[in-house]
Formats: C-alpha cells, structure tokens, sequence
C-alpha cells in the first residue's frame, strides 16, 4: 500500500443538489455514504428541459444553498417551475461515492488567483494528497480509506456546477473554462464501494 493522503473532509448530500451536510464519520455502505443523496427533486411541470427527471445544480444555482425540499421547491416555483419530492432510493448521477485531491483543486486556484472551496465540487471526501499523482493515475486502483476500500472507476466530467459560490450561488464562468481547457474538463474521481467500513476525518488514504 502506498500512502495517498489524509481524509480532511466528509460530505454527504442527503437531497440530491441541495445543501451539502458535514461529517466527522460516516459509515459507507455498498450502495454509498449512509444517508447520501436519499431524496430528489423532479420536474414534473409540462414543457419544461428536465420534466420527468431530476431537477440539478445546472438549472439552478441557488439549490446548493437550500437545506429542505420545501425551499428548494418554493424557490423552483418562483421560477415557473413545478418539482415533486421523492425518497427512497439513491439519486446519483454516475458514480456511488465521488473523491477529490487539494492538489487538483490547488491547480485551479494558482491558475486563477482565487480560493475556491472544495465544496463547489460536490465531493463525498475531500483529502490532502502526499502523492502526485491525476485522476488518469487513479483510474482501476483502489483507495482504502480507514475501514472502507474504494475502487476508482472514472474522472469526473464537469458542468456549469463548480462556477457557482457555495455562499452566494453567484458564478465564476473562468472556473469551468479553466477545467475544460487545462484538465479536458476532468475533475475528481467516481468509486464503487468494494469494502463498506467507516472513514474517520484523518484517516490515511493508502492506493493499491
């Protein structure tokens, strides 16, 4: 095993696209984080780009401020846009479990000359990296974080998402241009889940 980094952050998503929730632990399961995009929001108004799916972050960049369903749905209604809450699947795009470096995000940041919170990423972890290595190196191996072991399936193909503050929704259209012309629009990495344990907050991250 080879050391990767260190566990700095864990987030879950309880509403698919809307407010991130903090962890000091959290218990992964096959299926993902517990309690990890459990609800969604779906269009159910006639006419509209996303009816009968998933309402996201792309059409919206206030979601990731709202905590509740409720809001979200009020806010989407100021708009013209009518949303269904529903709950008891996962509600994922691509991936079970997403994973992101400070490196990668550091790259961003010295291009740009501006912090940017790892939050505007979605990641479920968040971690420090002793390696450098890119989401290209990752790709195939697997992660053991504390009790659980990831296996990396794929980099993550950016939208508009990652441009919005996470404080304000207000956008940063260099962030996407960056990623899209530096990083062929590649940021994080998607897992599957092959031993559900428990990760801690400063837990090592070892690469196999």
């Amino acid at each position: 095993m080879a050391m990767l980094g260190e566990v700095v952050n864990i987030w879950t998503y309880p509403v698919k696209s809307l407010r991130s929730v903090p962890h000091d632990a959290v218990a992964v399961e096959h299926d993902g984080l517990e309690g990890d995009r459990r609800a969604a929001l779906y269009v159910v108004a006639p006419g509209h780009a996303r009816t009968g799916k998933t309402y996201r972050g792309k059409e919206d960049n206030r979601l990731h401020l709202l905590a509740e369903a409720d809001a979200a749905r009020q806010a989407a209604a100021e708009r013209g846009v009518d949303l269904e809450s529903r709950a008891g699947e996962r509600y994922f795009d691509a991936g079970t479990v997403s994973l992101i470096l400070d490196r990668w995000i550091a790259e961003v940041e010295r291009a740009l000359n501006k912090r940017l919170d790892p939050l505007r990423w979605r990641p479920n972890f968040y971690l420090r990296a002793l390696a450098d290595v890119q989401e290209a190196d990752l790709t195939g191996k697997r992660v053991a974080l504390g009790g659980t072991v990831l296996r990396v399936l794929r980099p993550i193909e950016r939208c508009v998402t990652p441009n919005y503050d996470i404080a304000t929704g207000e956008s940063d259209l260099g962030i996407q241009r960056y990623v899209v012309r530096e990083r062929a629009n590649l940021m994080g990495v998607y897992c599957d889940v092959e031993q559900p344990g428990t990760v801690r907050a400063g837990d090592r991250a070892e690469l196999s």
